[in-house]
């Protein structure tokens, strides 16, 4: 298993819900986190954490993050793609804003950041991407929307795979069901007790970044029920 210590992992999303789970989580661990978020100064300070501002449909600003971890720290180790928004599109819905937008935060925010860091990523020998998708992306349910935009992020991953491995960079797509965030506020199919909670999947990705590169997982899905399809 890989060690934390020294090692510099990118988090989307850093300033609240899964992402903040999973920055402290890594800095719990040993880690040191860059942590990307519209508004940094909304992140508590840390002596391994360094914030900078990331909005996913700015054009430039995955490229700009990037570059600033890169050259503040001289490394990038992993990449933690936690970013995300979920307004519902049912196919019958009129107009596309809502989707339009959920393709650049959910789909093209991931990309663009994935193409900037993999140099760095390939440099180490050992790189990690981890794209947090959703069971969505593995099922369709009222939010066609959101689930469009979920299958995306698992071929995104899939596609890094067929393109690095060779490199030594490994993706995973980390496939949660319900997770108790300001997500998923006023979801009445599953309580709040019973949906998973951040930080203890925060500490899957904590062991998916520990992997050695002949220790891959391709997608990991999780959930925090029991369904037919899963």
């Amino acid at each position: 298993m890989l060690g934390g210590e020294g090692r510099v992992i990118m988090v989307s999303g850093a300033s609240r819900g899964l992402g903040l789970a999973i920055t402290n989580r890594l800095l719990d661990a040993g880690f040191t986190v860059a942590g990307g978020a519209r508004n940094p100064q909304s992140v508590g300070g840390h002596e391994r954490l360094t914030v900078d501002r990331y909005d996913a449909e700015e054009t430039g600003s995955g490229e700009a993050w990037v570059s600033a971890v890169a050259e503040r720290h001289g490394r990038i180790d992993a990449l933690v793609n936690c970013a995300g928004i979920n307004p519902k599109v049912r196919v019958m819905d009129e107009g596309e804003d809502d989707l339009d937008r959920m393709w650049r935060i959910n789909v093209k925010g991931p990309l663009r950041i994935t193409r900037a860091a993999l140099p760095h990523l390939i440099k180490t020998g050992q790189g990690r991407v981890i794209n947090v998708a959703s069971l969505a992306g593995k099922r369709v349910g009222s939010n066609v929307g959101y689930a469009m935009t979920k299958f995306a992020v698992v071929a995104l991953t899939h596609g890094i795979r067929q393109e690095c491995w060779e490199s030594g960079v490994r993706a995973t797509a980390l496939c949660p069901g319900y997770i108790a965030t300001d997500m998923t506020v006023g979801e009445t199919e599953v309580t709040r007790e019973d949906m998973t909670q951040p930080q203890d999947l925060a500490e899957m990705v904590d062991v998916l970044l520990r992997l050695p590169n002949n220790l891959s997982v391709a997608e990991l899905l999780v959930n925090c029920r029991k369904e037919a399809m899963l």
